[in-house]
């Protein structure tokens, strides 16, 4: 009770002190709990959209991995309905109709698909629909003229019931007139939904009035789901082809398929952040270990006499434990209740992106609290633990005279040592990742570097403060002449402080530099291979990755001042090899100026041959794998079509990105084996402008697709931007969401000089005595901020950049040779640590300025 009462005493005494590392923990709980709730939520939410929306068994075509993949819906035949009907146990059958390959247009071609990734679907209205949406205006859909909109792709878009839209889909293009508008009764997934009427929805989206996506089945009743599945399979499986054609589930098998296909995404962004939260842990640890060490060394008289009156060693450890204690849970209280507003704030976020989350829908399991409290708590503990070992080593004589612990000079040499191996065997294992010839074993090579160098320099940091300091100091601080060197003499006082404050900062700007490092060498080396190979002006694609309808590809190749049109799909098929094995394996079938249009490095043959009758080309590494020769005749059997014998005409080179393994053949050679109805639709389109009419073919181009908002023209300055954004935008997302690590270890250097004013009370009161004014005092206190700031981004960055330039070595294998230090990042990186060390300094620079000199001096 004694130990308990002097910890609760001295936490209050020191509330302020402890204020900054109470905020380092509550960010962390916070991003963990926060994480933790929101994906709770959306897969509550969810689970609630699939179970009002399943059907108690549906049935559905089998996805059928060796089948061709031609980019039209797949479909059962309509006469299915009437034999499902006739099962015994099923009391009505709801045929569905359900297509993503569409776009929807209002006015003057502008698209209404969701900008977030999330797909246009339409689908046809029957009572299934109104478990999951309900008609707030307007009516339901009657006619191949009228459908219902979604609500919330209505308000986004301006449009009202009586307006007109363009449906693209993928058998042909048509009008219809919004009847009526449909309100989510749970969550909006995101996607723009259309309704039709069943007819309607057949016809014009799978082009076939004897066609449906999937059948709705209900139980009759005292039938179970489980009981009506066995019925309908064995009805279906003495069909022709049997159930190996079709998809039977019960509503919670339904349920369960949708959560595995929503959780896949969910389980991704909840392991990210939890990732990033785990960072801002590690760089929290750095300010509590700082802020106890501090404390202990500022309370060492009074630790000498609770000593001298009978305190024990166990109890002084356990004082300062429950100190920590008491820190990790009102900073994990907090952490909590800031968890649950930032998991708001992320719906909240997610609503403007299109998916409406109903905050009724909030969802905080009992399991969450109790982690964000056990992590809060046992983080602080462990990183209280040296300090308090410290304390209770402490000579009670010794403490009793202010001297303090003598410096254990042996220690050091030991922690330098070790830090030295660790930094080695780090380089070491990076080298060795750099200089892989297999990926797999490289990447294994760098996590091993990356965390070996990481714990290295975290060890050997207070070596490198007494070096790298002197080094910055003589560059930046000896310009304010006697200010300067003081500031310099603080930040060397206490090595293993200004380098434990300095790691904190080190570890978020070694992610960052490294991040940027690989993300500008992608850029890089992707605007270089594009240079090399692709001589196409233009490349034309579905910006939502679909491939083209053909009207749509029709439309393109209309444009005039081209000199020639490169149509490129993707067929599936099984290789039988030299070898024996039988591999699956998609082909880029193409026309014969796709030669022109993207220039292929060959190791042998021509590539030119390969666009002749029943021939083909195979990568390099592939060919050396499977014993592959240039003339050998491989087994081909086209999925859903015939087997051919295609000869080998060429062997392409691995050494680059763009089309890296892919195996070609004509496209007139996939038109001999399959069937017109299986061909693949196009995937793009690559064109070559006539002689000196680049731009007029660009706004021919243009023109043909206007009609077709989600088709993009690029050149190939286009499409490098495109590159350059699409890898600005992750890492940008990346960098955010390290921000938080920064903020912590910023925290970390406002809280040590905190202390350290408190711990140099007297010192400054003498600096004061002796004609230092505030402006110089407050000036000393930023310089050394700014000096701890910089020496920890010298390190992150140093650290980041080996990281990043190992990782380029690996990405090299795939292609991506180029390395590109971003040197404007790098430098403006580290000039902004300067920015936070001002801004950190503020506070504790105030502080010292505003100190009564002869209170200071008095002070004991």
């Amino acid at each position: 009770m004694t130990v308990l009462k002097t910890s609760m005493r001295n936490f209050v005494a020191h509330k302020g002190r402890m204020a900054l590392s109470a905020v380092a923990v509550l960010l962390s709980v916070a991003f963990v709990c926060g994480t933790l709730v929101f994906t709770d939520t959306m897969n509550a939410t969810f689970d609630k959209l699939f179970a009002n929306t399943a059907s108690d068994v549906s049935v559905g075509p089998k996805k059928d991995d060796d089948a061709q993949e031609t980019g039209k819906p797949q479909a059962l035949p309509a006469a299915l309905r009437a034999k499902l009907a006739k099962v015994d146990g099923v009391a009505k059958v709801e045929p569905h109709v359900t297509s993503m390959q569409l776009t929807v247009v209002k006015g003057k071609n502008k698209s209404l698909s969701p900008t977030s990734g999330a797909p246009t679907v339409g689908t046809n209205w029957d009572e299934s629909q109104q478990k999951s949406v309900e008609i707030t205006s307007g009516h339901a859909p009657h006619g191949a003229a009228e459908a219902v909109l979604d609500a919330d792709t209505a308000a986004k878009h301006g449009v009202k019931t009586g307006d007109e839209l363009r449906v693209l889909a993928v058998p042909g293009d048509f009008t219809v007139r919004v009847a009526g508008i449909a309100t989510f009764k749970t969550t909006n997934p995101g996607a723009a939904l259309l309704y039709f009427d069943t007819a309607t929805a057949q016809t014009k989206l799978l082009g076939s009035a004897d066609a449906f996506s999937s059948y709705g089945l209900t139980a009759a009743s005292g039938v179970s789901d489980e009981q009506l599945k066995e019925r309908v399979t064995a009805v279906l499986g003495s069909s022709a082809g049997g159930s190996d054609e079709y998809t039977v589930r019960t509503a919670a098998e339904s349920k369960e398929e949708n959560k595995k296909n929503v959780g896949s995404f969910l389980d991704v962004m909840k392991y990210a952040l939890l990732g990033f939260a785990g960072i801002a842990v590690l760089v929290g640890i750095f300010l509590i270990v700082n802020t106890f060490s501090m404390l202990v060394a500022q309370r060492t008289r009074e630790i000498g006499l609770m000593r001298a009156i009978g305190s024990s060693r166990r109890q002084i450890l356990r004082s300062v434990l429950v100190e920590a204690v008491l820190l990790g849970v009102v900073g994990s209280v907090l952490g909590i209740g800031g968890g649950i507003a930032l998991a708001v704030g992320l719906m909240e976020l997610m609503g403007s992106m299109g998916m409406k989350l109903d905050m009724g829908e909030l969802t905080i399991k009992a399991a969450t609290p109790v982690v964000g409290l056990t992590i809060g708590v046992l983080v602080t503990v462990l990183a209280a633990v040296l300090p308090a070992v410290k304390a209770t080593r402490i000579s009670p004589m010794s403490a009793l005279r202010d001297a303090g612990t003598p410096a254990d000079g042996k220690a050091g040499k030991v922690r330098a040592t070790i830090g030295v191996l660790l930094t080695a065997l780090g380089g070491l294992a990076l080298v060795a990742a750099a200089k892989a010839d297999d990926a797999k074993a490289g990447s294994g090579m760098l996590g091993l570097g990356v965390f070996l160098s990481l714990v290295g320099f975290i060890v050997v940091g207070p070596l490198l403060a007494g070096f790298v300091v002197r080094v910055i100091s003589a560059v930046v601080l000896r310009v304010f002449g006697p200010v300067g060197r003081l500031a310099e003499r603080n930040a060397l006082r206490n090595p293993r402080r200004t380098g434990a404050t300095a790691s904190a900062l080190m570890i978020g700007l070694a992610l960052v530099a490294a991040l940027s490092v690989v993300g500008s060498s992608m850029v890089a080396s992707a605007t270089d291979q594009l240079d090399k190979s692709v001589g196409a002006d233009f490349i034309i694609q579905n910006e939502n990755g679909q491939p083209l309808s053909p009207a749509q590809s029709k439309a393109v190749r209309s444009a005039g001042d081209v000199a020639h049109f490169t149509r490129i799909t993707t067929v599936n098929a099984k290789l039988t090899l030299p070898d024996g094995k039988t591999v699956k394996q998609g082909l880029n079938a193409s026309e014969s100026t796709y030669g022109e249009d993207l220039i292929t490095e060959t190791v042998q043959g021509k590539f030119a041959d390969v666009w002749g009758k029943d021939a083909m080309s195979v990568p390099e590494g592939f060919a050396k794998d499977h014993g592959i020769k240039l003339g050998d005749e491989l087994t081909v059997a086209m999925a859903d079509g015939r087997t051919a014998g295609l000869r080998v005409k060429a062997i392409t080179s691995d050494d680059t990105s763009i089309n890296k393994g892919g195996m070609f053949l004509a496209l007139d050679t996939a038109r001999q084996y399959l069937p017109a109805d299986k061909m693949p639709l196009d995937m793009l389109v690559l064109a070559k402008a006539s002689d000196g009419r680049t731009k007029e073919a660009a706004a021919a181009l243009k023109a043909s697709v206007e009609q077709y908002p989600q088709i993009k023209v690029r050149d190939q300055s286009d499409y490098k931007k495109l590159i350059q954004d699409q890898v600005g935008q992750l890492l940008n997302m990346i960098y955010g969401l390290l921000a938080l690590a920064i903020i912590v270890a910023v925290l970390g250097v406002v809280n040590t000089l905190a202390l350290s004013v408190v711990e140099r009370t007297r010192e400054i009161g003498l600096l004061r005595a002796i004609g230092l004014s505030r402006r110089q005092m407050r000036r000393m206190i930023r310089l050394e901020s700014v000096v701890i700031a910089l020496f920890g981004a010298l390190l992150g960055l140093g650290l980041g950049m080996a990281w990043g330039t190992t990782s380029q070595k690996l990405l090299a294998l795939q292609g991506l040779g180029v390395l590109d230090i971003p040197w404007p990042t790098i430098t403006a990186v580290f000039l902004g640590s300067a920015v936070v060390g001002l801004l950190a300094a503020l506070v504790p620079a105030f502080r010292a300025g505003r100190m009564n000199v002869l209170n200071a001096i008095a002070t004991d």
